[in-house]
């Protein structure tokens, strides 16, 4: 324990000159890129309890979050899929910083995404290519699921990180 803590000793201090006492204290104006970040970090940090599962995740807001999007093909082992799903990697990558990942469950990719941040999810799945030509968009908060044509998913995503 440091003397703060040690009511015993005195901590403050008698000026002769002015003849009051004070404590000394310090004001530290420092201001520097890591206490931002650590300050961001620590606000954004979040856990809630999804389908009595424990989650753990970074609650950036979608304009300040490192990556904005994660484009996730439903299975890595079928061409015309993974085709499409790299396509709107490539597209979306020219706006903002997107990740990609085919590796694994597709909740675990989302819970992996969670945890970095990533506001928004995009699924690329089979009614994509056979059906509706439309990719499930996955909001990282509220966990809720939305279909949306790919014509007007940028659109979205522009109002849903930017604002406009």
């Amino acid at each position: 324990m440091g003397l703060c803590y040690i009511k015993s000793i005195a901590l403050d201090y008698f000026d002769d000159t002015t003849k009051e006492k004070y404590v000394p204290h310090c004001i530290e104006p420092s201001l520097g890129v890591d206490r931002l970040i650590l300050a961001l970090i620590c606000s954004a940090y979040a856990e809630d309890e999804v389908g009595g599962e424990k989650r753990n995740f970074l609650k950036f807001h979608p304009s300040v979050a490192p990556i904005k999007v994660s484009v996730l093909p439903l299975v890595k082992n079928k061409e015309a899929l993974v085709s499409v799903a790299r396509d709107l990697y490539e597209k979306l990558q020219k706006r903002w910083n997107v990740s990609w990942d085919a590796s694994g469950a597709i909740g675990r990719r989302y819970r992996r995404a969670d945890e970095i941040g990533t506001p928004f999810c995009i699924t690329v799945d089979f009614d994509t290519i056979e059906t509706d030509g439309a990719v499930t968009v996955r909001d990282r908060d509220s966990t809720e699921q939305v279909r949306i044509k790919m014509d007007d998913l940028i659109p979205y995503l522009s109002e849903q990180i930017d604002g406009y």
